[in-house]
Order: C-alpha cells, then sequence, then structure tokens
C-alpha cells in the first residue's frame, strides 16, 4: 500500500492508524483502488491500477467495519455520506466479495480494535435525510395486506417524476426484451410489451388482467395494438394516479381501467381470457404463493393463458443472508425469491399446466445497465425529486443487481401456464411469436404518440 501522508502530528497517528486496519481488511483485494482519508491523505489498495477512488469522510466508519465487518455496513455509509466512490462503481462492488470472504484471526482481530480506538471521533455528520425515517419502518414478512401496502408504498411511491428521469417512455419498471445488445432501452421495452402480448396471444375484445400493472404500460399497449379490454390492480397510490392520468390522456378509458387493489381482494370466477403478472410476484411472499396462485386459478376463465414473469435466485427459499439482508431493509421490505423449479412445481401444484418457460437473465442484466447510466446522467434532476441517501441507495442496488444477474446468480423468468386439464387454443410451435406483424418487423415498430410524450 502506498501513501502520502500529512504532516501534522495528530492527524499523522490517525492516518497510520486507519492505514493498518485498511491494510488488513482490504489485503487481497483483487481490484486496484486509490483511498482517499477525511484529512486529504492519499494512498494505493488492491492489485494493478485504480478504477475507481474511496472517499473515506468519517474515520468512524472504520471501528464499525472492526466490530460489525461486512458489505451491508459499507453500504450503509455509502447511502449516508461517510464514504464516497468516484469512477467505476462497478468495479467498487468488488468490495462485496472480498468482505463475505474476509477471514481474520484473533490477533488480527485484538489489533485492528486498537487501531480502531485511535481514531478521532465522527470527522463530519452522516447524511441520512428520509432514509432514517424509511428504515424506522418494521417489516415482519407475514405479508398482511397492510404490510404489503406499506412495503409496496416504501419503493414505489418514491416519486414518480424521479422512475420517469431513468425509465423509458413507456415506463416499464421490470426488464426490457433487447433482439440485439445494441438496442435502445426504449426500443428493449417496447419489444418486451409486444413480447408479453404475443405469448398471451391477446385478441380483440378479450379480457386482460394485469396484476400490479405498475404505471400502466402493458395494459395501454394491449389495447393500443390488440384491442383488448385490460385491467390493472396496484397497491402503489402514485402509480395508480399516474395510469389513471395515462388512460385519459391516451384516450383509452372504454379499454383500461386500473385500481388499488390487492390481488386478495379481486372478486368473480372466469372473469378473464389472460392474465398476466410482470415483475409483482415477488412481492408476494413465498408462503402465500399458493393463495396468490389460487386467485389466478380463479378469476382464470377456461382456455385462458396466464403468463408469470418474476426474479428467481440459485438457492432454494429465501433465507439470511448478505444479498436478503440488503435487499429487504432498504430496497423491497418483504420481498423474497425462490428458485425457478420451485416457482414452477408451485404452479403445478396449484392446478396449473406450464407451456412454456423462457430465461430473461441476460436481458435483465442490459437493462440495469441501462437504468444506472440514465440515472448518473440525471444526478441533478434526481437530487430535486429525492435525497442524497436516496439517489445512492438506487444507483448502489440497481449497479450491484446487474453484476448479480450477469453472473447467474439471480435470473428472470416469463412462464406461461394454462390450467391443467382444460383444451388450448396454443400453436404447435413459438414461430407465431416472431413473425413480422403486416410485413414490418417487430423491432422497427414505430413510437406511439405517448412514446413521443415526456413522461415526468
Amino acid at each position: 500500500m502506498d501513501a502520502t501522508l500529512p504532516s501534522s502530528g495528530a492527524s499523522n497517528v490517525h492516518a497510520e492508524a486507519a492505514l493498518r486496519i485498511l491494510s488488513r481488511l482490504l489485503h487481497g483485494l483483487v481490484v486496484g483502488a486509490d483511498l482517499r482519508l477525511w484529512n486529504g491523505s492519499s494512498h494505493r489498495l488492491g492489485q494493478g491500477p485504480a478504477s475507481f477512488t474511496l472517499v473515506l469522510r468519517d474515520p468512524m466508519l472504520l471501528r464499525r467495519l472492526v466490530t460489525a465487518r461486512g458489505p451491508v455496513p459499507l453500504a450503509d455509509a455509502y447511502f449516508r455520506g461517510q464514504l464516497d466512490v468516484e469512477g467505476d462503481l462497478y468495479s467498487a462492488l468488488a468490495l462485496k466479495g472480498h468482505f463475505e470472504g474476509l477471514a481474520l484471526t484473533w490477533r488480527d482481530k485484538l489489533g485492528l480494535l486498537l487501531d480502531a480506538w485511535r481514531l478521532p471521533s465522527r470527522a463530519q455528520p452522516a447524511r441520512a435525510g428520509s432514509l432514517l425515517t424509511r428504515l424506522a419502518q418494521r417489516f415482519s414478512r407475514q405479508h398482511t395486506r397492510q404490510s404489503d401496502q406499506r412495503a409496496i408504498a416504501f419503493h414505489y411511491d418514491v416519486s414518480n417524476a424521479f422512475y420517469a428521469l431513468w425509465l423509458d417512455a413507456e415506463r416499464v419498471y421490470s426488464c426490457a426484451y433487447f433482439e440485439t445488445p445494441g438496442d435502445t432501452l426504449d426500443q428493449a421495452q417496447r419489444n418486451k410489451l409486444e413480447h408479453i402480448c404475443r405469448k398471451l396471444r391477446l385478441q380483440p375484445d378479450e379480457r386482460l388482467l394485469d396484476i400490479g400493472c405498475g404505471w400502466g404500460a402493458l395494459v395501454c399497449w394491449a389495447a393500443r395494438h390488440y384491442g383488448v379490454r385490460a385491467h390493472g390492480i396496484t397497491l402503489s397510490r402514485e402509480q395508480h394516479d399516474f395510469a389513471r392520468q395515462r388512460i385519459a390522456e391516451e384516450g383509452l378509458q372504454d379499454l383500461v381501467s386500473v385500481e388499488l387493489r390487492d390481488y386478495r381482494d379481486l372478486q368473480g370466477e372466469a372473469l378473464y381470457d389472460k392474465v398476466s403478472s410482470i415483475g409483482m410476484f415477488e412481492h408476494v411472499g413465498l408462503a402465500n404463493m399458493p393463495t396468490y396462485l389460487g386467485v389466478v386459478q380463479r378469476v382464470l376463465r377456461p382456455g385462458g393463458l396466464f403468463l408469470n414473469h418474476g426474479i428467481t435466485h440459485d438457492e432454494e427459499g429465501w433465507n439470511h443472508t448478505v444479498a436478503t439482508e440488503f435487499i429487504n431493509r432498504y430496497v423491497f421490505p418483504d420481498g423474497e425469491f425462490d428458485c425457478v423449479s420451485n416457482i414452477q412445481l408451485g404452479m403445478e401444484r396449484a392446478g396449473f399446466e406450464i407451456q412454456d418457460v423462457e430465461a430473461l437473465r441476460r436481458h435483465y442484466a442490459l437493462t440495469l445497465r441501462h437504468w444506472v447510466k440514465r440515472l448518473d446522467a440525471s444526478r441533478d434532476a434526481a437530487l430535486r425529486e429525492v435525497d442524497e441517501p436516496t439517489f445512492r441507495v438506487w444507483r448502489l442496488y440497481m449497479a450491484a443487481c446487474a453484476l448479480e444477474f450477469e453472473a447467474g446468480g439471480t435470473g428472470v423468468y416469463q412462464i406461461l401456464a394454462t390450467r391443467r386439464g382444460d383444451e388450448t387454443s396454443l400453436p404447435l410451435t413459438r414461430q407465431d411469436l416472431y413473425a413480422p406483424t403486416n410485413d414490418e418487423p417487430r423491432a422497427s415498430r414505430a413510437p406511439t404518440a405517448f412514446d413521443r410524450k415526456s413522461c415526468s
């Protein structure tokens, strides 16, 4: 570790203690990084040329890392402004794996504790803003109607204008569908909406239910391009209000409706020809999966199709790990994933026959990189909508997720199903999904009037 130390005696002692701590905690770091301490001294960490700079603004963070080592305290310090990252955020996320694999002897721990107590008290107050208020909420994973509504509000009701800065024009908050890696985000999200509609084999005047309809992208697309009568439900008031305004602006009131409703409160039987759930079932809770699937069974008409699109991970169940702790504390309270085989087994146990499964993991990795790039480009505007800690949560979360999807630890699947025993009119092959419409390739579909509107 190279170092340039200031000449002040006390500051020198503190910096030397900090360097000893960081030398041990970051020993073997596989990427190169620069370090800048609170007193202005600069140092080199890791191996190879520096791809990012860690700016340590608060020495108290080192005390915390000594006593509570791990990636989550490091991320929390970044959110609160005790630690900054300049340069390549994706490279900086190598710190997660490094801290997860860190092993210390008792001699190391004792030496680190002694050096930690030599450090000065907080150099500057940490920024928390609304983060402290948000984190003060408690979620039990019981998934009552009330707790689910609060969990959805925690993530989705931050600010419609904030999301508009980095989502596509249709405002789709789930993975896009890239026909080529060079597709723009807007084109890839249009591809995705079209792909879902084709998988559901939508026909004019059919009734479509979208569970967790977000800002209304799919229900509006299906009505505009396929002439269906679409109904969406959401627990987010911000999304609900935006979707209702959007429907009115597009003149789709006769075809599209949305309402604030928990899926468990859906009424009636055999009401819908097609049911979609895009990026919603992660919020259901694994214990509630039979209830969720039972509702879909009840409202789906004989011969109807159900498309379940959601995130999975590479192990069974939702166990306590660094990743699950981070997601549930900062991003999706009460969110739970499972492996795709268990999701399919649950659907089969609920009486569904699985007709098609498509993996979209690489698509989500591309989508997340687009989102991070657009968020970074809109930083000033974003900070007019949310505070700095909230901005940092989304930035770090999406960058970390991009790497996780690229590594294969997290996946996303579209599962198309029918009720077991129903006659189905599905084609024998998938060829109809990819056939051009009116001699025009799907990827070149012209933007709609709403595409050209400002979503802010």
